[in-house]
């Protein structure tokens, strides 16, 4: 089974994490919570794009803080579901791609991904895209699971993904013209706080 695939299948599941309880919500934060989203320093004049957007969950934070907001998707189910959930925002864009391949014609005062980087086996182009597509003095935060498995294993399928180390992130972002103005660890993810000088 691909990304697409098995995200499409979760949205078949009932799986929208945009509707969290309580609960989950703060499971979710120790990804990537408020301190994630403070170090974007979001304003009304930024634009942002968020890098596998899901059905909104971080979106419904980002966007309405922030001038134009931009989600990609790999899956299908999942981007209509975000183009649902954030439909009330006028300043929300969702695109259904693979942002390895998508021909984005425009650069963003903010990027960041959550959760992402381990669906992606060429981290260095990854991180490298997300270089070229940050406006000067741009920020991009990335949140990486500490989780170093293979798989995601939901019991009834397993997907491969690949892990990421902050090790071998922190070599790749030192590649590009980002600089890491900040690293923090939460109770399941490394984070990196980057600028584009």
């Amino acid at each position: 089974m691909n990304v697409s695939e098995h995200y499409d299948k979760l949205i078949e599941e009932g799986n929208d994490p945009f509707y969290d309880g309580k609960e989950l919500r703060e499971y979710m934060d120790k990804w990537d919570g408020e301190d994630f989203i403070r170090f974007l320093e979001l304003d009304k004049t930024k634009s942002v794009l968020e890098v596998g957007v899901g059905t909104g969950r971080l979106a419904k934070k980002a966007a309405p803080r922030c001038l134009e907001f931009v989600g990609i998707d790999i899956s299908p189910k999942t981007a209509e579901r975000a183009r649902e959930n954030l439909k009330d925002l006028g300043n929300v864009s969702i695109i259904c791609a693979d942002f390895t391949d998508y021909p984005f014609e425009r650069r963003f005062d903010v990027i960041y991904s959550s959760l992402v980087m381990m669906h992606f086996r060429d981290k260095e182009g990854f991180i490298s895209k997300i270089s070229g597509l940050l406006e000067k003095n741009g920020v991009f935060c990335l949140s990486i699971d500490k989780n170093r498995d293979d798989f995601i294993d939901t019991g009834s399928r397993k997907l491969k993904i690949y892990p990421d180390s902050p090790e071998k992130t922190l070599l790749l972002i030192e590649k590009t013209d980002m600089a890491v103005t900040k690293r923090f660890d939460t109770e399941f993810a490394h984070v990196f706080v980057c600028r584009k000088p």
